[in-house]
């Protein structure tokens, strides 16, 4: 079992939306590992940070992604920081990822700076942002079967072209 499409991205590119509308517009299931980590440790994910911090968290993703990539065969959304993982990268390798990429404004005017958000809350929560668009960028990319730039498309356009491509197998 292998899913059709993994989705990827910072905060605010859109994975959920995304990757909902395109599960819907093939045919197939949606799963996100954000969820499945709740699910599974029983605490929301700005708790699991609290309580056991970003290791504790980075822990649990790297096992709901490995999880989730055996098990699903709809559209797979993992969290933003889930390319941080080596072996969560080595795994992906094996999959047709979509890497939906948001520009630093773009990115920040969507998640609004949300402290829902645990890795952007903070003193200067747009510097942070920076960052992890920084580090992560590289590691989108190293992976990514397809990039979208979703800063100017609409999730409509957006899910039109992945669906495209993906009924194509590019």
């Amino acid at each position: 079992m292998s899913p059709v499409a993994v989705v990827v991205g910072p905060p605010g590119a859109g994975k959920t939306t995304i990757g909902t509308a395109l599960a819907e517009a093939l045919g197939v299931a949606f799963r996100d590992t954000d969820a499945d980590i709740v699910e599974t440790v029983g605490k929301s994910i700005s708790d699991i940070f609290t309580d056991g911090g970003e290791a504790a968290f980075r822990a649990a993703e790297e096992e709901a992604v490995a999880v989730a990539l055996r098990e699903h065969d709809g559209v797979l959304s993992l969290g933003g920081g889930a390319v941080l993982s080596e072996k969560s990268r080595k795994l992906l390798a094996e999959h047709t990822v979509v890497f939906l990429n948001v520009g630093m404004a773009e990115g920040v005017r969507r998640t609004g700076l949300s402290t829902a958000r645990p890795l952007l809350a903070g003193v200067n929560p747009r510097a942070k942002f920076k960052e992890l668009l920084d580090a992560r960028l590289p590691l989108y990319r190293e992976i990514a079967s397809v990039e979208v730039d979703t800063d100017t498309k609409s999730p409509d356009e957006i899910v039109s072209q992945l669906a495209t491509v993906l009924n194509r197998g590019e």
